[in-house]
């Protein structure tokens, strides 16, 4: 307790939106100690994801400016507030975008993850509490999904709040707080990919290579990629994927192609973009009688999905899920093993390491579709 009542103020550099469609700013912040049951934490690495990239480019309408983003990333516990038992300073932690309270509903079910303490969907910006721990130039600066990770120190709730092996490399599994576990979690935890069966992948980002490796982990016989961009296509067979396809390079429907080159559709289907007509086509893609397509990709705001009901009739899923369907608390630090133990392998979803300042540069990267994880150092 008396060390708790010494905790101050930390000011340090964080990457601030001030609004859509502006660059980031990277500033001055002032950092408050954390609450009841609360851990601030000195990040480490962070990556840039669509998620993001999004709210810069003012698809998700419900967020409040000022704004710290980032919600992928990985750090060191620098301290704790009252209550806090499970971690210490010292630790080593991944912020969890999907908290896991352990008493709602939710968190009681062993079929669903979404945390009653979600702020995604709310984007209240705020913690439990109703207040910020950030303030920039005088003025208070809000959350982003539980984390905020784009600034060297961030505090979270210890819902929100991961400890992991002491080893492991954190510039590396900081891709698990989000990209990679949301794809891999996608295949083979949320659809279950099955031994033998085919899969269809849209959108070869970081998620969407991500659901390649969790198809080849799982199994999968044939793992069709498809991606407009073609320069995507030998990281994607290098990650497992058996076929790849090019929209442009076809004039029928890319469901025709696919369902065409899967004997009726394929077993499982994932869309890794956010797009509703890609939604679409993934449900179209997946066999008929007995095929599962996942929306696994965060659609703008306001965006609606249409299709004939019959394709539902016959016999097709449609699922959805966030972070892979992972209850955050309990399975990431399984994961950050995993990945220890080289069941699967991080390294080749890493196409660039910047420095935090140069944050805009890798929104950039993203933006041209040059970079598959952009990693910030801090």
């Amino acid at each position: 307790m008396e060390e708790q009542l010494k905790l101050k103020v930390i000011k340090c550099k964080a990457a601030v939106a001030w609004g859509p469609h502006k660059p980031l700013s990277i500033e001055e912040i002032e950092v408050a100690p954390p609450k009841a049951h609360e851990v601030r934490i000195k990040i480490i690495a962070s990556g840039i994801c669509r998620s993001d990239e999004h709210v810069l480019d003012g698809k998700l309408s419900q967020i409040k400016y000022p704004v710290i983003l980032g919600h992928e990333a990985a750090g060191i516990v620098e301290s704790v507030g009252v209550g806090v038992t499970k971690i210490k300073p010292g630790d080593k932690v991944i912020p969890l975008f999907t908290p896991q309270c352990g008493e709602c509903k939710s968190c009681i079910d062993p079929k669903s993850n979404l945390c009653i303490k979600s702020d995604v969907g709310k984007y209240t910006g705020l913690m439990f509490d109703n207040t910020s721990r950030f303030t920039c130039k005088g003025k208070l600066v809000y959350h982003f999904a539980t984390t905020s990770t784009f600034t060297e120190y961030t505090v979270v709730d210890e819902a929100c709040v991961a400890k992991i092996d002491d080893n492991a490399p954190l510039d590396k599994v900081c891709l698990i707080g989000c990209g990679f576990s949301t794809g891999y979690g996608s295949a083979v935890n949320v659809v279950k990919v099955t031994p033998g069966s085919s899969c269809a992948v849209f959108g070869l980002g970081g998620v969407g290579l991500s659901v390649i490796i969790g198809c080849k982990v799982a199994g999968a016989s044939k793992i069709i990629a498809v991606d407009t961009n073609s320069d995507k296509f030998a990281k994607a067979k290098e990650l497992g994927a058996t076929h790849c396809v090019n929209p442009k390079d076809f004039k029928e429907p890319i469901n025709e192609v696919l369902t065409n080159m899967a004997d009726g559709g394929v077993d499982y289907s994932f869309e890794c973009i956010g797009n509703t007509d890609v939604m679409v086509s993934a449900l179209l893609t997946s066999n008929a009688g007995s095929g599962t397509a996942m929306i696994v990709g965060l659609a703008p705001a306001s965006s609606q999905i249409a299709f004939d009901p019959m394709l539902m009739l016959t016999g097709r899923t449609l699922k959805g899920a966030l972070f892979g369907g992972w209850k955050s608390k309990d399975c990431v630090p399984v994961l950050v093993r995993d990945a220890m133990a080289k069941k699967f392998i991080l390294d080749g979803l890493i196409s660039h390491k910047l420095p935090f300042h140069k944050i805009n540069e890798g929104f950039e990267l993203l933006r041209k579709g040059e970079s598959i994880r952009t990693v910030l150092e801090m």
